[in-house]
């Protein structure tokens, strides 16, 4: 029957039942939410280098537009047949972008990371979901051979090396970081044998000091990160700038739009630090709602995973939720000076294209499989 699928029958919408509408709902008041945030932080920013001061904001709203639109249309696919169809050529996809970027990547800051497709893609954003959904859909596969080392190791080192070598080259250590911990992640998920995690903490440790060795602006952020009043005019400016932001802020904060350091004290104020934004204007109260919120979602998509009719559903949906926390933990971690400064969105808030579109698009993978969850069948049976 597999066989006599044709390519309109991957790409067909699924007949299966509702949306896990708490999921939905959360995660389009908390984009609604971040497009408002962008304004607030980026008009000053955007009247200054634009001479428009809704130009950031504006250029967001469309995205946010979109990426409901795409999250509603992956919502749709049969997972099972659409992502089993094209896990593989969609991870070979994102490789070749990958190998491309160091060619005719943009430059900015120091790194190439951007390929201009009318607007700035980053195709690091991409392998995050290539690299849950191939993942997944090798551990469903050889689900009984997991503890061997040819099935359970070597594929999924394999993936995880070609792309963090790519990612060395443009350099962008956050995206290495990250998709390192989803890799890891859904390597305990899928059942592989623990002591596999200590030899795997080891590589990354020497990973690490070596690229801390050669790359002298990580090792500079290192430094920042540890006494971040030492020399605030320089490594140390951007967190120092944020922590005035959040202190400013109080209980109950300034007031939406009424915020200070987004007047070009802080940097990217509307991007990765936008929640130190979000801090001053809505304060501790605003902010915990906000966090209560991304938390509402989480444990919503572990719920989803918990209850998916099957081990691949269940281990996409479990490895998206578990991109979503470690990015949301990684960003409050990093504008709090709690972990030391990288480049990591805040999912849904932070201004950027290409990284709203991705997790839009993962939240439809989430929702695709909701709607075959073991709830939805046994309510069609009763």
């Amino acid at each position: 029957q597999g066989q006599g699928l044709r390519l309109r029958d991957y790409l067909v919408a699924d007949r299966g039942g509702m949306v896990d509408m708490p999921f939905l709902l959360l995660t389009v008041l908390l984009a609604l939410i971040g497009v408002i945030m962008v304004f607030s932080a980026s008009y000053a920013r955007a009247y200054f280098e634009k001479g428009n001061a809704t130009a950031y904001f504006a250029r967001q709203a469309v995205f946010v537009m979109v990426g409901i639109a795409a999250m509603l249309f992956f919502s749709r696919r049969n997972y099972e047949v659409f992502w089993r169809f094209f896990a593989f050529p969609f991870l070979a996809f994102v490789i070749f972008l990958l190998m491309l970027v160091p060619i005719i990547g943009m430059e900015e800051g120091g790194a190439k990371r951007w390929i201009y497709l009318g607007f700035n893609f980053q195709p690091s954003e991409l392998a995050k979901p290539a690299v849950i959904i191939s993942f997944a859909a090798i551990m469903s596969t050889y689900k009984d051979r997991m503890l061997t080392f040819k099935y359970g190791v070597l594929p999924f080192v394999a993936i995880l090396g070609v792309i963090a070598l790519l990612l060395v080259l443009e350099p962008h250590l956050s995206a290495i970081i990250i998709i390192g911990a989803i890799g890891a992640a859904m390597l305990f998920l899928g059942g592989v044998k623990l002591r596999w995690f200590g030899a795997g903490a080891i590589v990354v440790i020497v990973f690490l000091a070596a690229y801390l060795a050669f790359m002298g602006y990580a090792s500079d952020r290192v430094t920042a990160w540890r006494d971040p009043w030492a020399d605030q005019s320089d490594a140390s400016y951007q967190i120092v700038q944020s922590l005035y932001a959040i202190g400013s802020g109080g209980l109950m904060g300034t007031g939406l739009g009424r915020g200070r350091q987004k007047y070009l004290y802080l940097p990217e104020e509307h991007n990765d630090y936008i929640f130190a934004i979000v801090c001053e204007e809505l304060g501790f109260v605003g902010a915990m709602v906000i966090l209560l919120l991304f938390a509402l979602l989480i444990i919503r998509g572990y719920w989803i995973a918990l209850h998916a009719r099957d081990r691949f559903g269940a281990l996409m949906a479990a490895g998206i939720t578990t991109h979503i926390a470690l990015q949301v933990f990684f960003n409050i971690g990093v504008v709090t000076n709690f972990l030391p400064a990288t480049g990591i969105s805040l999912p849904f808030f932070s201004y950027g294209g290409t990284a709203l579109l991705v997790q839009m698009f993962e939240m439809g993978v989430v929702l695709s499989v909701s709607r075959q969850s073991d709830n939805q069948l046994l309510s069609f049976k009763e």
